[in-house]
Formats: structure tokens, sequence, C-alpha cells
């Protein structure tokens, strides 16, 4: 069905919500059945191990690089108008909030994503935990937090060329598209070697197939409609944000891809745990302490801010794009988490008593 056809029946925001909500879908289901998570992926390699989780990481980030650069070369996508790529980018930002956000994510047991995944299956402790991080991000955006995340942010800036890791590196979109068909085989292939099922392996490309899809949707409705609206992927802690405010302070708030995204990604989750009778209550007790799950939520809701995206956002959109800050943060993501996962093994260890 022409995308004309369907602005002209529903309007422009409407269809920006559903393209939302239908992306949300999708990535909601490929994460819950892909047990897609980068938290586990950093312990797996602070215990320097590539295991499971590591290698639907892997197959999950190649499959949104080589798609989504696939896309860029055969001329169905154009992302150079993209916040991440246009305007002025914080490279203090995208170190300083990443390991902040991989701190958070390691403590909280989930990074945005994981815990709006694990929120849908009934896991008590991850919607709390979300709910904070929300909140947190919200201040960091305009309340509070928000002097703080805008010095941090201006430390060190760049713009222009210098936001495209493509053109900074010299790689052609061709090098970086088949560089990174090439790295996704790889990845499928370290994926049986751990003896993961090929449906698992399949869900974790939609993952991948699911930010892609975001990118193609927001810049083909950008192409037919006459409002003006950013081309976007997917993305949670400013999206969170925004749900958020539109059931607690709005009576009315524009419809936008990301206010589709975050119900999609629930509503998919939670079908799919169903489904697949995974669907059960967790609640905190003393081997998850609460406190722990607070101070994660804090530090990734202001680090997302900073940063510009969450481990998602930034990590996987931003870098599926090939943005200098996004790759900047995506290090400083797993570098903040893999620290913080090695600290927390050294401290079990001490408090572990010893055996006679």
């Amino acid at each position: 069905m022409p995308l004309e056809y369907l602005i002209d029946t529903f309007g422009d925001d409407m269809v920006l919500l559903m393209a939302g909500l239908s992306v949300g879908l999708v990535f909601g289901v490929a994460a819950q059945r892909s047990a897609f998570c980068l938290r586990a992926s950093t312990v797996e390699v602070s215990q320097r191990v590539l295991g499971p989780r590591m290698s639907v990481w892997l197959v999950a980030f190649f499959a949104a690089l080589a798609t989504t650069q696939g896309a860029i070369l055969f001329g169905a996508l154009d992302v150079s108008q993209a916040r991440p790529l246009s305007g002025v980018g914080s490279l203090s930002g995208a170190i300083i909030g990443g390991m902040l956000f991989g701190i958070g994510m390691v403590l909280a047991r989930g990074c945005a994503s994981r815990l709006l995944v694990l929120s849908a299956t009934g896991n008590l402790r991850a919607l709390i935990t979300g709910l904070v991080l929300t909140v947190v991000a919200q201040s960091s955006l305009r309340g509070i937090l928000a002097p703080s995340r805008e010095y941090l942010s201006q430390l060190w800036v760049i713009s222009g060329d210098g936001r495209d890791l493509g053109y900074v590196l010299s790689l052609s979109t061709a090098v970086v598209t088949w560089g990174a068909v090439a790295a996704l085989a790889v990845s499928i292939g370290l994926a049986r070697y751990r003896k993961l099922a090929w449906t698992k392996i399949f869900a974790a490309a939609c993952v991948g197939g699911a930010v892609t899809l975001g990118w193609w949707a927001t810049y083909a409705l950008s192409q037919v409609s006459f409002e003006v609206f950013d081309v976007s992927s997917v993305t949670f802690t400013g999206p969170a944000t925004d749900t958020l405010m539109a059931f607690v302070a709005e009576r009315s708030v524009p419809l936008s891809f990301g206010l589709g995204l975050v119900p999609g990604v629930f509503l998919g989750a939670g079908g799919a745990a169903i489904l697949f009778r995974e669907w059960h209550i967790e609640r905190f007790s003393s081997d998850t302490p609460m406190e722990r799950y607070l101070v994660g939520a804090v530090l990734m809701g202001f680090g997302a801010m900073l940063a510009g995206g969450c481990a998602v956002g930034a990590a996987m959109s931003g870098g599926a794009i090939m943005a200098v800050t996004a790759w900047v943060a995506a290090l400083s993501i797993w570098g903040g988490g893999v620290a913080t996962s090695l600290v927390l093994t050294y401290l079990e260890t001490v408090r572990r008593p010893s055996v006679a």
C-alpha cells in the first residue's frame, strides 16, 4: 500500500506512530526470543569468554550495520540529515555518558531496551528500574540535571564531516557494507559454534533488522510527507520519557515514531513471552537488592541523555549509520560495563568466605 495513500487516509502523525508501533513489535518479539542483552555480553567479555550472549549481540549489531549500509549503498536510504550525522555532536558526552551508562547497565542487570523487554515479561524489578531511569532521563533533558548535562556535553564537540566515521576513516559505503556482511557471517559461525539454535540466531538478526527498518520507515515517510520530522530509528531513553509524559503530564501529546515504538516493544515482548509460556512475575529479593538497581537506573538515565542514546540508540542505531559519537559512546558503554563487571566479580570473591 503506497505511503501517500496511508498519509492521506490517516494523516502524517498517525502513520508515523503506526510505523513506530510496527518497528517496536518486530524489535520486541525478536529481543525477547533472542535474549538480546548488551549487559550480559559485557559480563561474558569480562570473563574472557565469547559465549552465546556475545554471539547474539554480534549477530544483531552486524545485521543492523550490514542492512543499513546496504540500503544506503543501493539508494533505498539517505541518513545524511539524521541527527547523529548532522549538526554538532559531543565526544565528551559520548565518553562520559557512555561510561556512566555502562556502569549503570551492569548494576541494574540490563540496559534500557532490556529493562523494557523484561518488564513486559513480568519482571517487576525491571519495571521499577525502568521507571526510575525514565524519570532521571527527563530530569537530565529538561529538569534539574539539565545544566550538568549541558556543561559536560560542551567540553568536546565536533561537527560537519567529522561526525561521519566512514569519512574520517576514508571508508566507502561499499567497503563498510561488505565488511559488515563478512563480520555477520563470522558472528553467525560463532553463534553456531556456541550451539545457538537457528531460531535464536534469526531472532538476533531481526533485532538488527528492526534498526534498519526504523531508519527506512522514517526516511521513506519524510520523502512523501509535507511535515518535517527527524529521520530516526530504534532508541529508548528519549521515547520512554515522551511516553511517560504522555501518561502523566500532558492531555495531548504530538504523535511520533518514538511514541509508538515503546508500546510496540512492550506488546511484542509480552506477547512472545505469553505465547512461549515464559511470562512470570519476578520481584526484588536479598540476592537482587533494590538499591543497586536504583543506582544503576540513575546512572543510565543521566548517561543516556549525555551520550545521545542508550545501548541500542547509540551503539546499534547510531553505529549502523557510522556516526562517530555513536561508536565512541558504544565503546565507552562497553568499557564501563566490562570494568564494572570485573569490579563486582572481585568484590564477590573478596566477600566469599574461605574454606578451611
